[in-house]
């Protein structure tokens, strides 16, 4: 009798950064050069201080099983480090310790959702929302961000029924880069507090923000205790293969999500928590020195674009993402989002997002890194500008586009 995957299985879903860039690979192995754009990654390498830290921790022997919430001087430097972002009275208790942001999605949304319950997610968003909703036997309900990207509360509030359980906020925005004014910020918090929602704050890039502020839902009045904080140090300290994320939890939370991780990875390694510590209390002028590149990587990406005919791009404030939107060039030259897509990487060697992988609200975008070097990014613009060109040579009745149109 073949191996038959169980169906639970089928409710998960890939994500498309990790297909477009297994596709991108294959092509260097064949001799092709390919500019990533596809990738979430900041180029640059994890800064040397907390380098050191890890490699330290590993001559000291700390290689073996640590608590399975995290090691304590991990959770405290964590729990002190949401002040940041206004959050103040965090109980070090009340963090766990993960490999990644992801295992926290996956565990917050295990230990709250029952069969049936409804969990709002953002459209466009990160695709593992959706994913892990189905899995855990929820219906995931998206609601349409607005036109910056952001939460709009009054769509959300026309969503919200008897079933509605949770709700997850990602802000800034993954692809959008949108932010949250302080005015909408309360409004989603009203919102929560009146329907007695769980919410699920994504803050990932939570200080890559170009607009001078750091806040979190969970800083309001009432919702630090119905509120889980998930981030990472993939973006921010440049360790994404490091590994390495947390949930701020509910107290309420705590127990079970740690029976997750105990039965899931058994606990994060401590010398990579050692490092963590390290990224935490040492210099924050290399999160603020990022910050100031990929701005600047942001506008001159952003201005190329909106260089090109047929293409329009918002320029995001947070996160290091552009979403532009090509729906007259895809409606001129006759392709789909995924086809725009799949012909800059085949024939132009950039590989860029179809903004359909991150929901129906993606449709007629892409999604472009800027955090790449300089030298990548013109590069990128080039290949662009040519496939751009090379469509516009199609005549009209053949869907083209007339450059300068």
């Amino acid at each position: 009798m073949p191996v038959v995957p169980a169906s639970r299985v089928n409710a998960l879903s890939g994500e498309g950064a990790f297909e477009v860039f297994v596709a991108a690979r294959r092509l260097e192995a064949a001799g092709r050069h390919v500019v990533h754009l596809e990738i979430g990654e900041p180029d640059g390498t994890t800064p040397p201080h907390v380098v050191e830290a890890a490699v330290r921790a590993l001559h000291d022997g700390q290689t073996r099983y640590v608590n399975p919430a995290g090691l304590p001087a991990f959770r405290d430097a964590i729990a002190a480090s949401l002040a940041w972002r206004g959050v103040h009275g965090a109980a070090a208790e009340n963090i766990v310790v993960v490999p990644g942001a992801k295992p926290m999605v996956f565990y917050a949304l295990l230990a709250v959702v029952e069969a049936g319950d409804e969990v709002l997610v953002p459209d466009p968003g990160f695709p593992i929302y959706p994913s892990v909703v189905r899995f855990a036997g929820g219906a995931p309900v998206r609601y349409a961000l607005d036109a910056r990207g952001g939460v709009d509360p009054e769509r959300l509030a026309a969503l919200i029924g008897p079933r509605t359980r949770v709700l997850v906020v990602n802000l800034p925005g993954n692809p959008t880069g949108g932010v949250a004014t302080a005015d909408a910020l309360q409004a989603i918090a009203d919102l929560a507090l009146r329907h007695d929602l769980i919410v699920i704050s994504d803050e990932v890039y939570g200080r890559i923000r170009y607009d001078g502020r750091e806040d979190s839902l969970a800083a309001l009045p009432g919702m630090l205790e119905r509120t889980v904080i998930v981030d990472s140090f993939s973006k921010t300290y440049v360790m994404t293969g490091w590994r390495l994320g947390f949930g701020a939890l509910p107290a309420a939370l705590v127990e079970r999500v740690t029976t997750l991780v105990v039965n899931g990875t058994s606990c994060t390694p401590p010398f990579v928590q050692l490092a963590g510590v390290a990224a935490l209390t040492g210099p924050q002028d290399v999160v603020t020195g990022a910050v100031a590149r990929f701005e600047r990587r942001r506008d001159w990406l952003v201005d190329g674009l909106n260089g090109l005919p047929g293409i329009r791009c918002a320029r995001p404030d947070g996160a290091f993402y552009a979403f532009p939107d090509v729906r007259q060039l895809e409606e001129r030259s006759g392709l789909s989002t995924r086809e725009l897509a799949a012909r800059l990487l085949d024939d132009y060697g950039v590989a860029v997002l179809p903004g359909t992988d991150f929901g129906p609200g993606g449709a007629g975008h892409l999604r472009l890194s800027c955090a790449v070097s300089p030298a990548d990014l013109d590069l990128a613009l080039d290949r662009i500008r040519e496939c751009v060109s090379d469509l516009a040579v199609a005549s009209p009745t053949d869907g083209g586009i007339h450059v300068g149109s």
